[in-house]
């Protein structure tokens, strides 16, 4: 089967409509890039976006309108140089004594919406009716025990509780409940585009532990691979009930949750996702044509 995009290009005359998931992962996530830069090479637009954590922001960025190589271009020029990121986390220093005592800064636990505003391109707007494409925002409710989906209101604040990792980021709220991390609930929210389109794509980037299986593995990756376990099973378990037409899982298991110094490390250890992409929706778009 051709993996060019002209293959593709050929069976649009159906006009089959696309929609996709991008899952959470951290800096794994970053893998993400290779897979909005493939469908800009397709001439695909997703008629429906949905993400959790990473996901989210990617899916935001995809929604306000960058192309895959301008958000490779911000990512590499900002989070993948590490005086960039020193230079920029500084900046968000309490000012002053009572700004320090309110809770502006503290090391461990960072206010994720100033973070983002600070990180994030300025081109992606600043609420929800700003983008050209509608996008499902995935936080979890901590109190609540539940998923919520954000489709509307303030963007960066949504991105904020999607991403809100707990013990490293503040929880944030919304509507007065208190968000946390999307991914812990919903780690690939493909099955909030069931119905939306033609096609629905999902992207996995949870990954899982790596290792020659006799190991010890250290506290923390530990901690991360239970959380990594945990989340596959809740993939597992919609993917039985639901399943996405496509899911595509680069290879970023080796990557740590934040690893997003090494994000040029992360892009050329899933760069072979680009092709997967491509002949998956080739065999998608064929499918189509036969119905």
């Amino acid at each position: 089967m051709s993996d060019s995009p002209a293959s593709v290009t050929a069976l649009k005359s159906a006009t089959p409509t696309v929609a996709i998931a991008f899952g959470g992962g951290g800096a794994r996530g970053l893998a993400h890039i290779h897979v909005i830069e493939a469908f800009n090479d397709l001439g695909i637009r997703p008629v429906a976006i949905a993400g959790s954590s990473i996901g989210a922001i990617m899916g935001a960025g995809m929604a306000a309108g960058l192309r895959g190589t301008e958000i490779r271009e911000h990512v590499l020029a900002t989070i993948g140089r590490r005086r960039e990121v020193m230079n920029r986390i500084w900046s968000l220093r309490p000012t002053n004594l009572a700004s320090a005592m309110a809770g502006g800064f503290r090391v461990g636990q960072f206010n994720l919406e100033r973070l983002l505003k600070v990180f994030l391109p300025e081109t992606i707007p600043a609420d929800f009716s700003g983008l050209g494409i509608p996008l499902k925002v995935i936080a979890t409710d901590y109190y609540g025990q539940s998923e919520r989906i954000v489709e509307s209101g303030d963007l960066y604040q949504a991105l904020a509780a999607s991403c809100a990792l707990p013990a490293m980021f503040m929880p944030v709220r919304i509507d007065g409940r208190v968000m946390i991390d999307g991914g812990i609930y919903n780690p690939v929210p493909f099955d909030h585009l069931l119905g939306l389109a033609d096609i629905v794509v999902g992207v996995d980037v949870v990954g899982g532990p790596e290792g020659d299986g006799e190991t010890m593995p250290s506290r923390i990756d530990s901690l991360f691979g239970a959380s990594q376990l945990m989340m596959q099973s809740i993939i597992a378990m919609k993917i039985k009930a639901h399943p996405p037409d496509i899911l595509l899982r680069p290879e970023v298991s080796r990557f740590r949750v934040m690893d997003f110094l090494k994000a040029q490390d992360v892009l050329n250890a899933s760069a072979g996702i680009r092709d997967q992409v491509r002949t998956a929706l080739d065999a998608a778009f064929e499918a189509h044509a036969r119905r």
